[in-house]
């Protein structure tokens, strides 16, 4: 009795899941000569979308909005040849198509192409360059996508689908067609990225021109560096008043309605007070600088992307200072930003501390190894998990100013890894190890952990503490590096930071507290507030992240007053 009722156990178990793949739908993917007549290499991605509008390549995330999608690489992909997508391609958040629920689906294809780099190393990778959109796949020129078809699942054994790759993402607007009376672009060939990358290799930047420019031709301007992502436009800047027929979109992230409008608004208060008397006349600079692993470089030499750090520092901010009189000394520099600024602000102050007069550093990537996230890449054996023998406990990756949590670290690189293998997803945990990472004995980025399990790689960490790690750096080298960094240090964070970042700012601060010489830095957390909080107790982080220039433009003329050369040009700005 107990072996025929283990049989048909086993028989019902096999039938569901012949049932269940039976279900699935399968589709292949193809696409004609016509989109490309040589053969094609990158990661190719299959999106369920169960929403009725909008294109479901564009509504791809890892929280609580989350849909099925997969995906597999391409290599040599000749057109007419079919791609087949089964139960072997890897998924999020559901790992196999014959996972998928029963429902009705909206279905697209997209390929992110990949182009072969054969850089200065010798090394021959295969990566999805930046084509002007900041290293966005599914909005990057030349990708091929399929038009969204309709597609479901269950309900016995639904046909084959076949989805062509017939439409292509045109190519984004010419930067230089945007510029104004205050807003100049300005581009470079870097030669050392250049020489690294094998390629020409360009780093440009939007230049804001202060008010009475043009009028006064002898004064020499403070440089000011906004630190952030690519920037496709001058980031809240606008020299027409708000569109009044915009229609109003809610913004999740701030639980606004009509927060486009307030964005606007913003923009063009900002452009008011850029003019208004008494206002700063500085040099205020945003970069563009993507890799191909992601929307920026972090701005500092590394092993995977190339020397950013010093192409960005000698080469591009020379050539901005001389085409724009600026000042061009150590005193005259500032830097900030927030998040990926943030950590870039506080990485190039301490990188180049003779270079900058202080960095307005606002939540902060993570600062703190030992608080990477909710990881210490140093103690910890598992990035997914917490450690005991007896028990899972997952780590989170995200949360809101409750402590709601939406996503776990393993759901966010299982999302990554899916988007694209070998560090190619172009997104954040990527993004880090193309920074931190030397590089892997594939030529890729080397995992600080193993995607699959969540082993930690202690040599890994040991590279990244050496040559990454602020805190640990900043304590290694503070008997050299502290009198240079005296004042210069101001950061900021929300104390609920989504991602967690508070936690390595605390770590910096108990350094900070009692370094020896003093470090006169400013610290200071925002009750309650979540990613990413500036600084601006008045307001919440809706509206102050609208405000930086106001914020931190008078900081920098009070500390220029403060800290200048005797004989410096102090006065030839200051109309």
């Amino acid at each position: 009795m107990r072996r025929l009722l283990l049989y048909t156990t086993l028989v019902l178990a096999l039938s569901l899941g012949a049932a269940a793949s039976a279900a699935a739908p399968r589709i292949s993917v193809s696409f004609a000569e016509s989109s490309s007549p040589e053969p094609l290499t990158g990661r190719l991605l299959l999106i369920f979308s169960p929403r009725s509008e909008g294109e479901p390549r564009s509504q791809l995330a890892w929280d609580g909005d989350a849909i099925p999608f997969f995906g597999m690489d391409v290599e040599g992909w000749e057109a007419g040849q079919r791609q087949e997508f089964d139960a072997r391609a890897s998924g999020f958040p559901l790992r196999s198509l014959d996972e998928l629920p029963d429902g009705e689906y909206r279905v697209q294809a997209v390929l992110n192409r990949y182009e072969s780099f054969t850089r200065g190393d010798g090394l021959t990778l295969w990566l999805p360059p930046d084509k002007g959109e900041g290293q966005v796949w599914h909005r990057k020129p030349g990708n091929l996508y399929s038009k969204p078809v309709t597609v479901r699942a269950g309900g016995g054994h639904p046909e084959p689908v076949h989805l062509v790759l017939d439409q292509q993402i045109p190519a984004v607007e010419a930067f230089e067609d945007q510029q104004t009376d205050f807003v100049r672009y300005f581009r470079i060939r870097s030669e050392r990225l250049s020489k690294f990358w094998g390629r020409d290799t360009y780093l440009a930047a939007w230049v804001r021109l202060p008010w009475g420019y043009h009028d006064h031709p002898s004064a020499r301007y403070p440089l000011v560096i906004a630190h952030g992502h690519f920037p496709a436009a001058p980031d809240g800047f606008r020299e027409t008043p708000p569109d009044p027929d915009l229609q109003p979109e809610y913004s999740k992230r701030f639980q606004l309605e009509g927060y486009n409008r307030i964005q606007q608004e913003y923009a063009w208060q900002a452009h008011q007070d850029w003019i208004a008397p008494g206002f700063p006349r500085v040099l205020l600079v945003e970069i563009q600088h993507p890799t191909p692993f992601y929307d920026d470089s972090y701005a500092v030499n590394s092993a995977n992307n190339g020397p950013y750090g010093d192409a960005i520092q000698y080469e591009l901010i020379p050539a901005i200072e001389k085409e724009f009189r600026a000042l061009g000394t150590g005193w005259s520099r500032f830097v900030y930003g927030g998040s990926t600024g943030g950590w870039i602000s506080m990485a190039v102050q301490m990188f180049y501390p003779d270079d900058y007069n202080g960095a307005w550093i606002a939540c902060p990537d993570p600062i703190d190894f030992r608080h990477y996230v909710q990881v210490d890449i140093y103690a910890d054996k598992n990035a997914y998990f917490t450690a005991n023998p007896y028990k899972r406990t997952p780590r989170p990756g995200h949360r809101n100013w409750l402590g709601h949590v939406d996503a776990t670290i393993e759901e966010q690189n299982r999302y990554e890894t899916v988007l694209g293998t070998r560090g190619r997803s172009g997104d954040q945990w990527d993004a880090w190890e193309s920074v931190y990472s030397p590089v892997g004995p594939d030529g890729y980025p080397r995992r600080i952990w193993d995607r699959e399990t969540g082993v930690v790689d202690p040599l890994t960490a040991q590279y990244w503490r050496d040559n990454f790690d602020l805190a640990h750096i900043l304590k290694r080298d503070w008997a050299t590096l502290g009198p240079k960094l005296r004042g210069k240090l101001r950061i900021y964070t929300g104390d609920m930071d989504n991602y967690y970042l508070n936690n390595a700012v605390y770590g910096v601060e108990e350094f900070l507290k009692r370094a020896d010489p003093p470090a006169d830095a400013v610290v200071d957390y925002g009750d309650r507030a979540e990613h990413c909080w500036n600084g601006d107790h008045t307001r919440a982080n809706a509206y102050s992240r609208l405000r930086y220039p106001q914020m931190v433009l008078p900081w920098v003329v009070e500390r220029i007053l403060d800290t200048a050369p005797p004989g410096a040009d102090v006065d030839s700005w200051r109309y």
